[in-house]
């Protein structure tokens, strides 16, 4: 019994030392990102300004943790479309519970995780205990989570305090503390599910859920346990916007969403579930933040965004849909002879 629990993990060490998606969806965003960068020098040099950069890379950085996400989702085969409410209710939670008193930052930062965790828990229970599909368990979650930020902020925008916008927006070592904390959240996330048992157990899971329930992989936990570290997540992103923006309003996850869905799509996450990629998630972040930065640099006006973010959306799933002839194959996915004995 022991030998067949390990054969998921088994088979996704296997799928790993083949490096068929990883590096198919690695080489495949960071080309498209660096063909981008080569393009806004030569048509829109004013997009990769210091001061262009300074402005768009927390956001970029904002997107990485949101697109992180909705990764761990998207692998257990789901959407979460709470995802603007979670965020919106982390800003309004952040912004009105200390009403400008930065003594009562802590206590908000509970309040919005206790908040996110049932959320969460919601989320999970209504998908993989109840069965109820996603899309449709989410949104319901996501109209509750609204009424919470109402209830909260009566749609009434109001100041950050000093001290989160001290802590989103300052700077650390020259670089905007909005990158590092999604580097940290990167690596947190990669290392998690890469190199620990429970990642890797975590991945098979989403691969197959009936073969794993069949060995007795505790699937429902699993699934639950990606809504709640989703909404996190979502907190996260949440208190970066209320600090990065002085004036936060009520909706500031709604814009994040589509794109969040794009990001995971375009570093190579099957919709299906199963492995997922945060590196190449992250690189997706800044290739979309820097697309939208081009669009806008050419004089394409801010009404489109949804148009590009849609559009790149269903480029990322037509380009991973496509069967690569044999000797690209060979080129992007080496396999190591050895192991395979």
């Amino acid at each position: 019994m022991a030998a067949r629990a390990d054969q998921p993990l088994q088979e996704t060490r296997q799928r790993r030392r083949h490096g068929a998606p990883l590096a198919r969806g690695f080489l495949t965003v960071l080309a498209a990102t660096l063909a981008l960068l080569v393009l806004c020098r030569i048509l829109a040099p004013s997009s990769l300004t210091a001061g262009a950069l300074a402005g768009s890379l927390p956001f970029a950085a904002v997107l990485a943790i949101v697109g992180l996400a909705q990764m761990l989702v998207v692998q257990q085969g789901g959407f979460d479309l709470s995802l603007a409410g979670g965020v919106s209710l982390a800003v309004v939670i952040a912004t009105h519970v200390p009403a400008g008193d930065s003594a009562e930052l802590p206590r908000a930062v509970l309040l919005a995780l206790a908040c996110s965790v049932a959320a969460g828990v919601l989320n999970g229970v209504l998908v993989s205990v109840l069965r109820l599909n996603a899309i449709v368990a989410t949104i319901g979650v996501n109209a509750l989570i609204y009424g919470g930020v109402f209830a909260v902020s009566g749609g009434v925008p109001r100041t950050t305090t000093p001290l989160l916008a001290a802590i989103a927006g300052g700077e650390t070592l020259g670089v905007g503390n909005a990158l590092w904390f999604a580097l940290a959240i990167l690596i947190l996330v990669a290392l998690i599910l890469k190199k620990t048992v429970i990642g890797r157990r975590f991945e098979a899971i989403g691969a197959n859920p009936l073969a794993a329930r069949a060995i007795g992989l505790a699937v429902r936990r699993h699934q639950i346990t990606a809504y709640v570290a989703a909404q996190g997540l979502y907190v996260v992103a949440g208190l970066l916007i209320a600090g990065i923006t002085k004036e936060p309003t009520a909706f500031q996850g709604d814009p994040l969403l589509l794109p969040s869905v794009a990001v995971v799509v375009l570093g190579g996450t099957s919709l299906l579930g199963g492995r997922g990629f945060p590196v190449s998630t992250v690189i997706a972040a800044f290739f979309l933040t820097q697309l939208s930065q081009f669009a806008l640099a050419i004089g394409v006006p801010y009404s489109a965004q949804t148009i590009i973010q849609a559009f790149a959306l269903g480029l990322g799933i037509a380009v991973y849909s496509l069967r690569l002839p044999k000797g690209i194959k060979k080129l992007i996915k080496p396999l190591n002879t050895e192991e395979r004995r």
